[in-house]
């Protein structure tokens, strides 16, 4: 993939939304950057609060597809999304009953929680059947979703779990001629190419926690854990209530691979995203991506796409060193950026490692930015409000701010990020680690607050978190409407600025320039003030469209920080002067004139 073929695929959406930011005006906002809103429709709309710790779906209520109404819908737009990533909507393994629906009942001794991990996948042709009004009705209830979520301008991405399955995977909502995962396998072998799991012959299964007396679990031969565990009897710490899918690696034996001609198992994914894709989903994130075959992503992509050549993929993986495979070699449109810039911004935003340790960072993967999907949350790490990381969310302004606008590549906010969510609950099986389960039902007071009488107005906000909102939605407004932001390039400041007079081991610095329009960025990662004098070389002059005879001036668009005014020879020479308060960042359009 080129990077006019990414460029080709990003569309322009036009919304009127009222943003309570810009003074109550009315804005017509032409968004130009992949903004991706993950959201998990069994948090989101629970309207109850009870939140007893392992409470099941009576007692602590469940979220429905109906509860994200068009004027959620919309407020999410207002805040500058372009997609809504509904995480948990195919149907997985759950310790809630449906069998009076002919769904078949899960045994607690292999589902985590009592509402069960989303991924999980129990059938892959269904959707959770416990977020559905009327049960009977529950596919035509996320079709009417996805028709009001294209309605607000917003793209769908749904999960794709391609490395595992619940262990009680069993498919009733299947096309005809569709046959379920293991039918045909051979269960008295550990491998063959086309088996759909992996077997350890001999051997009987044996969950960490057998929970159920009523349900025990029962598995004969053992099957391998999703998490590549070739063991009967894996720790509570693994995946152990998934089935490892086999894509015709031979990971027991020393087999040489053979995809050719196309494993099962191959075979079988492609009719599930084919399945979905004709539903009207844009695109699919695709779970732990790293763990199943360059190759299969490379024949499966190619296949989708000679029939929805717009559809998205986006690749969980945590290798750097995998990804240019994954982007070439496999297709992918994004990539998660976890272990750079994640876990480089985490150590900086933590005071582990100096603000400049950025521009070694974001040279690891150069040449890549486009392909990168960042965020500083999802389901899988901590909240930045939770006690494990940056305690309140105003904290995370600089570390935001740098992640938005250093490339025009896409952006992730969870649920909850924008209003301050602490993750602090101690839910039942998602103990308290600064996490939003996954696993278990709860409601969360902030989304509620939000929520207000069900406008989505976020009228009932408490102020800390309304102004946190109101950050976010001017930080992606800036990068949708700034070119500089979404087609522009960017130059590093800190190599010319390790001098005294600038705390390179806080501030972080950065210009972005796009058609003689130049902005320059400025995030203080301390807790207190910093007074800088911050050089521009000629060099950054030239590149970016400043001229070293006009003097300067810049607002900060983001409203933290005093305007900054110097002429362009004080800028190459002693550095400009300034102050950056506590935790903010500031974005200058920088303009320059003649002095009379």
């Amino acid at each position: 993939m080129n990077n006019g073929k990414l460029i080709s695929k990003i569309s322009y959406f036009y919304l009127d939304v009222f943003f309570s930011g810009f003074e109550g005006k009315k804005f017509r906002m032409d968004k130009h950057r992949f903004v991706i809103y993950q959201l998990l429709p069994r948090l989101f709309g629970n309207t109850k609060s009870v939140n007893v710790p392992n409470g099941n779906i009576d007692q602590n209520g469940c979220g429905k597809f109906n509860d994200i109404s068009k004027e959620a819908l919309i407020s999410i737009a207002g805040l500058g999304a372009t997609h809504v990533w509904y995480t948990g909507v195919i149907e997985h393994a759950t310790c809630s009953d449906f069998s009076k629906y002919g769904i078949a009942a899960d045994s607690p001794d292999v589902v985590k929680g009592q509402a069960g991990s989303p991924y999980a996948i129990k059938d892959y042709y269904d959707v959770a059947p416990d977020l559905a009004v009327d049960v009977n009705n529950r596919m035509a209830e996320f079709e009417n979703l996805i028709t009001r979520t294209h309605a607000a301008g917003l793209k769908v991405i749904i999960d794709l779990v391609p490395n595992h399955v619940a262990r009680n995977y069993n498919s009733d909502a299947a096309p005809k001629g569709i046959e379920p995962f293991g039918k045909k396998d051979n269960k008295k072998v550990s491998f063959a190419k086309d088996n759909n799991y992996y077997y350890l012959p001999g051997t009987t299964f044996k969950p960490p926690l057998q929970i159920s007396n009523e349900k025990p679990w029962k598995e004969t031969p053992a099957r391998a854990t999703g998490n590549d565990c070739f063991s009967p009897t894996p720790s509570v710490n693994d995946w152990y209530e998934t089935v490892k899918l086999n894509y015709g690696v031979d990971y027991p034996g020393d087999t040489q691979v053979d995809f050719e001609p196309e494993p099962d198992t191959w075979k079988k994914m492609l009719d599930i995203v084919l399945y979905w894709s004709q539903k009207g989903v844009d695109g699919f994130r695709c779970d732990m991506a790293g763990m199943v075959p360059v190759e299969f992503w490379r024949w499966m992509i190619g296949e989708v796409r000679s029939k929805f050549p717009e559809m998205l993929f986006i690749a969980e993986i945590y290798e750097a060193d995998r990804y240019q495979d994954y982007i070439f070699k496999g297709g992918f449109d994004f990539l998660y950026d976890k272990v750079v810039l994640y876990d480089a911004l985490r150590d900086v935003m933590e005071g582990k490692v100096p603000a400049s340790g950025l521009t070694d960072c974001w040279q690891k993967t150069d040449g890549l930015h486009h392909f990168l999907l960042y965020f500083l949350e999802n389901h899988d790490e901590q909240r930045l409000s939770s006690d494990f990381f940056m305690t309140v969310g105003h904290k995370a302004i600089p570390g935001m701010t740098v992640a938005a606008t250093m490339f025009n590549n896409p952006l992730l906010i969870y649920f909850g990020q924008e209003l301050g969510e602490r993750g602090m609950d101690e839910e039942g099986f998602s103990g308290r680690d600064g996490r939003t389960t996954i696993f278990d039902y709860w409601s969360l007071k902030l989304i509620q607050n939000w929520r207000s009488n069900g406008d989505w107005t976020g009228a009932d906000l408490p102020k800390a978190a309304a102004e946190l909102r109101s950050f976010y939605q001017k930080l992606l407004t800036i990068i949708h409407q700034k070119p500089a932001f979404y087609k522009g390039r960017f130059y590093d400041l800190m190599w010319v600025n390790r001098h005294e007079s600038f705390c390179h081991d806080k501030i972080y610095a950065f210009m972005r320039y796009e058609g003689g329009h130049c902005f320059l960025i400025l995030a203080n990662f301390s807790d207190k003030q910093q007074s800088y004098k911050l050089k521009i070389p000629l060099d950054a002059m030239d590149t970016c469209g400043m001229e070293k005879e006009l003097f300067y001036n810049g607002i900060d668009l983001l409203g933290f920080n005093r305007p900054l005014q110097f002429p362009a020879a004080v800028a190459l020479n002693g550095g400009i002067g300034g102050r950056l308060e506590p935790y903010t960042a500031s974005i200058y359009e920088l303009k320059g004139y003649v002095l009379d």
